[in-house]
């Protein structure tokens, strides 16, 4: 892959407006580009923009889909595709193959990102596209536990919203500006990050994750709780733990507390469970 290295990396915040159009810019200093897309708010904002910049011709988004990755996630990214105008290649990667990330030693993100990156590099080679692009913004770049970078830097992908200095913020500034229907959807990462640093990585648990997060979606949902972040993490011998945002915490009636657990542990959790705020990145690997 390609960079242009004539672009320089700012740790500047930008307005909106300012982001837009150099974010344009990048983007239509590119011959064509692949975007590595998750549906999420992030890739969805670079692949709006690249459609704008480039043209949908120009442009692919390619999504990798693997045990890691929920159905409805996958549904939810065709939709976004769609949405935006752009094509979307659904691409089966193996990551859960590779020893590095199965021991979920705390760097598994790189390993995986290594697969998927690798996969999408692949594709822009023979679709003959010379960039690939993923959502990674300013915030990622800043934060302390990103393995996955790595894997980035190394495969020479490029990074538009850091490189003009777009944080979360001004990305989800920049999808309502562009009326993106996942604006305020809130991260959602792969059904891996569910799993405790230290505990193996299997298919059997990824699809354990998926069945136990249904299952607490429908016991909220027919209890009449919204809920906009809920996880069930994994924790090894010492159980699991739903963990739900603070307004549908506070949703569910603590007489009511121990039927949720029940209901999620019905999909074969084993162990003893309880009940937490959600904590984004809290079993970070």
């Amino acid at each position: 892959m390609h960079t242009a290295d004539s672009v320089s990396t700012t740790t500047s915040v930008v307005s909106t407006t300012s982001a837009a159009a150099a974010l344009l810019d990048r983007l239509g200093q590119l011959d064509g580009v692949v975007v590595a897309f998750s549906g999420g708010v992030d890739s969805a904002v670079v692949l709006a923009a690249a459609v704008r910049a480039l043209g949908a011709g120009a442009v692919l988004a390619a999504i990798a889909d693997s045990p890691s990755l929920a159905r409805e996630e996958l549904a939810a990214a065709r939709r976004v595709a769609g949405q935006i105008g752009a094509e979307l290649l659904v691409l089966a990667t193996d990551e859960h193959t590779d020893p590095g990330y199965r021991a979920n030693a705390g760097d598994r993100c790189y390993f995986c990102k290594r697969t998927v990156l690798a996969a999408v590099c692949g594709v822009a080679q023979r679709r003959g596209f010379a960039h690939v692009a993923t959502g990674t913004h300013l915030d990622d770049r800043r934060a302390s536990h990103r393995p996955g970078l790595r894997a980035a830097a190394e495969l020479g992908v490029c990074e538009p919203l850091a490189e003009v200095g777009a944080t979360k913020e001004v990305v989800r500034s920049l999808a309502t500006l562009w009326d993106l229907t996942v604006r305020d959807k809130p991260s959602t990462p792969c059904l891996a990050s569910r799993i405790a640093v230290g505990v193996p990585v299997t298919v059997e648990r990824l699809a354990l994750v998926e069945r136990a997060e249904l299952a607490g979606r429908r016991y909220l949902a027919e209890h009449h709780v919204a809920v906009r972040d809920l996880r069930v993490r994994l924790l090894g011998r010492a159980g699991f733990r739903v963990e739900l945002d603070q307004n549908a915490l506070d949703g569910v009636a603590p007489p009511t507390r121990a039927a949720l657990l029940a209901r999620v542990a019905e999909v074969g959790l084993g162990g003893n469970g309880d009940l937490a705020r959600y904590h984004s990145g809290s079993l970070s690997g």
